[in-house]
């Protein structure tokens, strides 16, 4: 594709994700200047799609590295198949001279490829997408930045490899701990809040179809009332909203009511506590009637 903030925008749109002139704009100077994407914000409100998002309008590989506490440099760039060298070793120890089976041994063959040396080493440009950059420790993320400085990394029994094309690297973070300046330097910043009523009656327009305009409008408001008026432990993400607008049109409802409500709030909140906190502190009465009366609602 011809790439232009608007023709992004667009292409955002047609594959489902419905995005400010913001996200399409900050994108866009990723894109262009071929910088990592670092995306913040809490969890569920889309960060992980854009990356989906980009492999399909550029119609490439997306090589995800999730993210996780004690990740290693082993784990997320490349390990030796050391199973197979040991089979090897057995097959070939009378018939193969030392030196060359010690060649052989820490070939391509016996490298097992993790995500960041297979984007790497891809030879279409792929997305890169390392989820959730904030549960890793200081150490991996500084060997991070390095990588994504240089796009090339040592293997000190093969030599040092390049990439082949520079990835679109895209990185998520929950703000769990706050990211190293060093890291924010080398990249584009993106921030994504939770979206207002109107942005998400337009997700669930676009998800949901068949939700209809009364539905997608009270489910789109009931949500935004659980966020931001009610201390809970987790927010409902956009997939959870997504998933109940489909419940209730499988239910065959057109509308809100509050027997709807109750019957079918455990697909938006999701801990015993926070159901629970709901009904002592409005409940599916007064969720109801707030739906039914705010200034947005029809």
């Amino acid at each position: 594709m011809e790439l232009s903030i608007q023709g992004l925008k667009e292409a955002f749109e047609k594959e489902g994700y419905i995005s400010e002139d913001e996200i399409a704009l900050t994108v866009y100077l990723a894109l262009k200047l071929e910088k990592p994407l670092l995306i913040e914000g809490a969890a569920g409100v889309g960060k992980t799609e854009i990356a989906k998002v980009l492999s399909r309008i550029f119609d490439t590989e997306l090589i995800r590295l999730q993210c996780y506490e004690g990740l290693d440099e082993n784990k997320a760039l490349y390990e030796w198949n050391y199973q197979r060298q040991l089979i090897k070793i057995q097959m070939s120890k009378d018939t193969v001279r030392d030196d060359e089976l010690e060649h052989n041994l820490f070939s391509r063959e016996y490298l097992l490829e993790r995500p960041l040396l297979r984007a790497i080493l891809a030879e279409k440009r792929p997305v890169l997408l390392v989820d959730e950059i904030d549960k890793t420790d200081e150490e991996f993320e500084a060997f991070l930045f390095e990588l994504l400085s240089d796009f090339q990394i040592s293997i000190p029994e093969m030599g040092t490899l390049s990439a082949k094309q520079i990835p679109i690297v895209v990185l998520t973070s929950n703000n769990e701990r706050e990211l190293s300046d060093g890291l924010k330097r080398r990249c584009v910043y993106l921030y994504i809040d939770y979206p207002t009523v109107e942005k998400e009656v337009r997700i669930i327009n676009t998800r949901v179809p068949e939700a209809g305009a009364i539905l997608a409008r009270q489910v789109a408001t009931a949500v935004n009332y659980i966020r931001s008026n009610l201390e809970i432990k987790k927010n409902p993400s956009i997939a959870e909203t997504l998933d109940w607008a489909r419940a209730l049109v499988a239910l065959e409802a057109d509308r809100l009511s509050p027997t709807l409500i109750k019957q079918t709030l455990n697909l938006v909140l999701k801990h015993r506590d926070d159901l629970q906190g709901f009904h002592e502190r409005i409940g599916a009465e007064g969720l109801y009637d707030y739906v039914t009366t705010v200034k947005e609602g029809l």
